[in-house]
């Protein structure tokens, strides 16, 4: 596992959690520390957010453990029934990621059982906790999940570029490719993760710029290309080799993915500002993806097995589909940066 910025981030905000702790002069810190590494989030708007939502969770805890303790006194069975009425509320007001830091204040304070200082204190822990995880977070490295989606993209892109252009001509040991498919349906995950994270923080802001819509638009194709190139790989791994085939038939298949993932990394290209629109490379993939699949219903698809290779000409065949309205994205993107800027960097435009 690499060694990145949230971990680093993390041993941070207990660091200071507990600092502060000693400086308030409160004993037992283990709560704040608690509390710095559950706030720790992976975006300065979902962190925000998740500030805003455990105060009020975290009070509304406090409050009903306070509560609970001083009538019901600190009973195994008084700490649950408060507890699954906390996790109710919480539930109940769309706050359900907050619920494990508000169980640990809940059951903090109910361990007072009616002593109020002493359950003030415990919260107090909680809230020095959340802060100061808040304040590393926005101070410290703050994350950056656009430039970060872009790297990944690339890096994903490489990875199933190799595959691809190996897979039929099966060159991978058969144990690494195995462990490189699962790398990259992981990588694909973590930049799907991301994406939700533009598209919840969109969705959420109320006033969201028109700019921030089309970005969104052109992350969701992106990571939607890489989607249907792994279900490319898996529809080789899963169906090519069990088929009966020839030479012809596996030049064929290896020379069309070679042009789909040429093409793909041309698209990107244009996102980066190294190539420039060509209306002509677009044309001539969709009547080359054409060409291909009428090729392959006509002659593969009708051999003995040959429905297995269809289901592979019919991945690769909407794989160059999804390529092609990337790349209309991308020109269309274009067209608007240099019209918008008077000629601006289309990558510096899709990380604001």
């Amino acid at each position: 596992m690499a060694f990145g910025a949230r971990m680093f981030k993390t041993g941070l905000a207990v660091t200071l959690a507990l600092y502060l702790t000693q400086l308030l002069g409160i004993s037992s810190p283990v709560g704040a520390a608690i509390a710095a590494i559950f706030a720790m989030q992976p975006s300065i708007y979902r962190s925000w957010r998740y500030f805003l939502d455990q105060i009020q969770t975290s009070t509304l805890g406090a409050i009903l453990a306070m509560l609970g303790g001083y009538f019901l006194t600190n009973q195994p069975i008084a700490v649950g029934l408060v507890c699954i009425l906390v996790i109710m509320i919480c539930i109940k007001l769309n706050m359900g990621e907050t619920i494990g830091l508000t169980l640990v204040t809940v059951i903090s304070v109910m361990e007072a059982s009616g002593q109020w200082d002493f359950a003030f204190n415990r919260f107090f822990l909680t809230l020095i906790g959340i802060i100061s995880a808040f304040l590393i977070n926005i101070l410290v490295f703050p994350p950056k999940p656009k430039d970060q989606y872009f790297k990944q993209i690339n890096s994903v892109f490489d990875k199933m570029s190799l595959l691809m252009r190996t897979a039929i001509s099966h060159e991978i040991k058969d144990s690494v490719y195995r462990d490189e498919m699962n790398s990259l349906e992981g990588s694909i995950k973590s930049i799907g993760d991301k994406y939700n994270l533009f598209e919840e923080e969109q969705k959420k802001l109320k006033r969201a710029k028109y700019s921030h819509s089309r970005q969104l638009v052109v992350y969701k194709h992106l990571l939607i290309s890489l989607q249907k190139g792994y279900e490319v790989l898996n529809a080789v791994e899963n169906h090519y080799f069990q088929a009966k085939r020839s030479g012809e038939i596996d030049e064929q298949f290896d020379a069309h993915l070679e042009h789909l993932i040429k093409f793909h990394e041309h698209i990107l290209w244009k996102f980066e500002d190294k190539l420039k629109p060509n209306v002509d490379e677009a044309d001539t993939m969709a009547e080359k993806n054409e060409a291909f699949m009428d090729q392959v219903i006509c002659g593969a698809g009708t051999e003995p097995g040959g429905f297995r290779m269809t289901i592979v000409a019919a991945a690769m065949y909407d794989y160059g589909h999804t390529l092609d309205r990337l790349n209309s994205v991308a020109d269309h993107i274009s067209r608007f940066v240099e019209k918008k800027n008077n000629g601006g960097d289309i990558l510096a435009w899709l990380k604001r």
